[in-house]
């Protein structure tokens, strides 16, 4: 990359980093330190601003960066994450949204604990929520690591750490000053300018075609390589029975795993009624379902026109195929066209990675502090001290999160997010599901649900190729890979339902019928909601 792209790319990310610092900063002037300030925002956002903020808090680095990628590389197979993303958000609109603002406050514990003995309900959701948050987060810094270390011309991993050290540091501030207000504002700052960059970048495509999309797709097959093959299913998930089942794995995560994401539940909060959480879903969709459109006609047209041998060559694992079409799009890399156009899709990847680990890092800090802490804290502390301990768990997990964006930053941030989404779906969807559904749930069942999914399914990761065993492998060096499967979503996801049966079937605690049925009434009409 050449030294325009650099200077220019780097004034952008500036501005939007400055102009986020300055909301963030606005904000805490404004905040009087509520845990319903700092969760929730004061549950006053209007859903069509909900409805942004959700759309901007889920098209994280996975979807613009990884999702693109993945088609350029293997064609129809990559649009597997699309369709699941999208399809997701019909069980999180019919089955989650309204229940879960009626029934908690901040958290999906307070769905769960609403009916159980809250203690052990707490720790296994806290648990549980934590591990899928600092999953996801690891993706957007493996994308902020891709994005930077391409924009510097691949100068080695020193760019990548310190740009994942800035992105950490940079959430921490975001969360701990201004909560959920500023980051929700962030989030739909980010949501705008991506939708508008994608919008742009999708029109110029179909104009380098003349707008005929079935050239396009002729196009990219034949420059794949693999030239009708690159359009039928089978490149990436064909072939063995292993990589068929890894394909149902995978879809099975990303359709059930959106409904058990602690940062998207956790923005059911920050409208004043239900009726307000399922508007907000509708607005979601629409936003979010065009943008997966667009990513499909970015994929195939990074195939077409920069060709699956440079993608790889900038990024083996294709997180780079956009920037790159950016850069040809604009009339190439010495152009000033090229220069401009590249500059602004970086800035607009660099500004998504920045708001979604806000929301992520927001909603794994309360999650300690709401359901971990405050399950053991004594009765007499003051509830300000909850939000004290968010901000400080915020700075914990943004370490943490650090640290495995180093060692993952070889990974493809779709594949990555699909392992979130794997965890997400075996150890939260369960325990939901029954707590909203079942009469009959009790509190064994709940803890069970949690553990029966979340133990399961990081293990099976830990023991999977992902981390040994082959040369793409975390550890390329050792081999511990007893499970064949890449994503655990087929056999974790069952488990985490079967174990949250057990666990009631076999409890001597009987469900409580009177709290059952003040949940009921509380899910279905909202009355004694907070």
């Amino acid at each position: 990359m050449t030294g325009n792209h650099q200077t220019l790319a780097l004034l952008l990310f500036s501005a939007f980093v400055a102009v986020t610092l300055a909301i963030t900063t606005w904000v805490s002037r404004n905040r009087h330190g509520s845990a319903e300030e700092f969760y929730a925002g004061g549950r006053l956002f209007s859903p069509m601003e909900n409805g942004f903020a959700i759309a901007g808090d889920y098209m994280s680095a996975a979807s613009f960066l990884g999702i693109s990628g993945l088609i350029a590389l293997f064609g129809y197979d990559g649009m597997l994450y699309s369709v699941g993303f999208l399809v997701a958000w019909l069980v999180v609109l019919f089955l989650v949204a309204e229940l879960v603002r009626n029934c908690g406050r901040f958290t999906l514990a307070d769905v769960v604990a609403a009916r159980m003995r809250e203690r052990p309900v707490r720790i296994a959701a806290g648990t549980s929520s934590v591990t899928v948050s600092v999953l996801y987060l690891v993706a957007q810094m493996v994308g902020a690591g891709s994005l930077v270390a391409l924009l510097l011309g691949g100068t080695g991993q020193a760019a990548q750490t310190w740009t994942v050290i800035g992105v950490g540091a940079l959430m921490v501030i975001y969360v701990s000053l201004g909560g959920m207000r500023a980051t929700t504002w962030i989030q739909i700052v980010k949501a705008v300018l991506l939708l508008s960059g994608t919008i742009a970048l999708t029109v110029l495509v179909l104009v380098r075609f003349h707008g005929n999309f079935d050239q396009l797709l002729l196009t990219a097959a034949e420059r794949s390589g693999h030239g009708e093959k690159f359009l039928a299913p089978g490149l990436k998930y064909g072939g063995d029975w292993t990589a068929r089942f890894d394909f149902i794995s995978l879809g099975l995560a990303l359709v059930l795993g959106t409904a058990g994401l602690p940062h998207i539940l956790s923005r059911f909060y920050t409208v004043p009624t239900a009726r307000a959480a399922r508007r907000s879903v509708v607005w979601s969709i629409g936003l979010i379902g065009g943008f997966y459109l667009m990513t499909i006609v970015l994929g195939f047209g990074a195939a077409a026109i920069v060709g699956p041998e440079a993608v790889r060559g900038s990024n083996a694992a294709g997180n780079t195929a956009v920037p790159l079409l950016a850069l040809d799009l604009g009339g190439g890399a010495d152009s000033t066209g090229g220069t401009v156009l590249f500059a602004i899709v970086a800035a607009i990847a660099f500004a998504t990675i920045l708001a979604v680990v806000a929301g992520i890092t927001l909603a794994s800090s309360a999650s300690v502090a709401h359901d971990l802490y405050a399950s053991l804290r004594r009765r007499n502390s003051k509830p300000r001290s909850e939000v004290a301990v968010a901000r400080v768990a915020a700075v914990g997990i943004g370490v943490v999160a650090i640290g495995l964006g180093l060692l993952a930053r070889d990974l493809n941030v779709a594949f990555l997010v699909g392992l979130a989404f794997a965890v997400a779906a075996s150890a939260n969807l369960p325990v939901l599901l029954y707590s909203l559904f079942w009469r009959g749930f009790t509190t064994r069942g709940a803890v069970w649900a949690v553990y029966g999914g979340l133990i399961p399914a990081v293990a099976l990761v830990l023991l999977s190729p992902v981390v040994s065993g082959s040369p793409a492998s975390l550890f390329p060096g050792v081999d511990f890979q007893f499970f064949p499967l890449q994503n655990p979503g087929l056999v974790s996801i069952p488990l985490g339902f079967v174990a949250g049966w057990l666990g009631t079937v076999t409890s001597a605690e009987v469900a409580d019928e009177a709290k059952h049925a003040e949940t009921e009434v509380r899910s279905l009409t909202g009355a004694g909601a907070a």
